[in-house]
């Protein structure tokens, strides 16, 4: 089968976040601007899962929906074929979401007033989800040097030795910088946290998305000692664009740790999952791989295409390939503006939408994270946009 990349399909007035939130920046927005923002891609769907779905209503009832055992087995020979990871149906626990999945176990695995790690620039929600459950956000920023990333081992020890502090929340692939986390580097990680008795929520949304030359290490395969103290999230909404079908697969190997997390989820009822959301699911692991290895050579050719532009056009802004992921952190302080300056230059003169850095947190302020899911003709065209309103202002 053949798959189509191109086509751009029109999302306005459809209630996309992404694009609304586009026009509320800017109501006369030109009809060739694309948002860059939000992490969802302007991919039409796997046909696989679109015929499916279509198939699944002819003879299906809507009513309430339970796990079953195709669906169950679905994600666990994903887990096994992309990730080599050996899980059970019993460690597999729906939620609505991966935030909500984190809100909840922070509020499970801490109480009002404990410490939560992270290492900023982070994914905006896990700061949100601090300040919101009445914890104490810990930072311990990653170390930039050229663009790349690196975990402070050095102040995690130190953040991790405090009595006060609980958890580490934590993401892999890295949102935004799109660091892939070398085993090495988990093994480190995982050493600090067992030895300061840290519960570990462990955000791999984007374990699908690893680039040539990366490989992507489940954190619970790292070492034994983690299944009683961890969370793995993970979902099929950034591999095959479902995040409005509202399901997340978060494994939790030790039942003790399960047991805790389902009642925090089942306090709010989050563990309701439209029936959709497992069809859709299913269909996705079971038939819709070929899609998804063609989706990733797409991606890497934006990725590229947005490094060679600001490399041969604009020198000064710094687009490092990332290693993960289907974003790009690209670093605008060489333009002196401040935060505000910059995203109203963005908005108003480049229209050029995007995620602002300062959102992941102090160390994003002069960043700009893009998302590069969506046909690379639309791509090419945001980029030229956004080169002749650097043109005109003399950058």
């Amino acid at each position: 089968m053949t798959y189509d990349f191109e086509s751009l399909v029109d999302r306005r007035g459809v209630g996309s976040v992404k694009w609304d939130q586009m026009i509320a920046w800017k109501a006369d927005v030109s009809p060739d601007a694309v948002p860059l923002s939000i992490a969802d891609m302007e991919f039409k769907n796997p046909p696989e899962v679109i015929e499916g779905l279509k198939a699944y209503l002819d003879d299906s009832i809507l009513g309430y929906t339970a796990p079953y055992a195709s669906f169950q087995k679905a994600v666990i020979d994903w887990q096994q074929k992309r990730h080599q990871w050996t899980i059970e149906a019993d460690w597999i626990v729906h939620t609505q979401g991966i935030v909500a999945a984190f809100y909840a176990a922070i509020r499970a695995f801490s109480k009002a007033g404990d410490g939560v790690i992270v290492f900023r620039p982070v994914y905006h929600p896990f700061l949100e989800a601090i300040l919101d459950n009445d914890r104490k956000e810990v930072n311990v920023p990653l170390i930039e040097t050229d663009g790349y990333y690196t975990i402070d081992f050095e102040g995690f020890e130190k953040a991790a030795a405090h009595s006060d502090n609980k958890i580490l929340l934590f993401c892999s692939p890295h949102n935004p910088v799109g660091r892939v986390w070398t085993k090495e580097e988990l093994e480190k990680l995982a050493d600090i946290v067992i030895k300061h008795d840290l519960f570990l929520i462990s955000d791999e949304i984007w374990y699908d998305f690893v680039a040539s030359g990366h490989h992507h290490h489940v954190t619970a395969t790292i070492h034994p000692q983690l299944a009683s103290r961890m969370i793995s999230c993970t979902a099929p909404s950034k591999s095959f664009n479902l995040a409005g079908a509202g399901l997340s697969n978060i494994i939790i190997e030790d039942p003790d740790v399960r047991s805790r997390f389902k009642k925090e989820v089942a306090l709010v009822r989050g563990d309701l999952i439209n029936a959709f959301g497992y069809k859709a699911c299913e269909l996705a692991y079971t038939q819709s791989e070929r899609w998804l290895d063609e989706l990733l050579k797409v991606i890497r050719t934006n990725h590229q295409l947005v490094h060679d532009f600001f490399e041969q056009e604009f020198p000064l802004i710094k687009a490092p390939l990332p290693e993960g992921t289907y974003l790009q952190w690209l670093d605008f302080r060489a333009l002196g503006l401040s935060n505000e300056e910059l995203e109203q230059f963005l908005h108003e003169e480049a229209e050029f939408f995007t995620d602002e850095g300062y959102i992941f947190g102090s160390e994003g302020d002069g960043f700009e994270r893009i998302n590069v899911a969506l046909p690379t003709k639309q791509l090419d065209i945001q980029l030229k946009k956004l080169k002749a309103a650097l043109v005109r202002r003399g950058f």
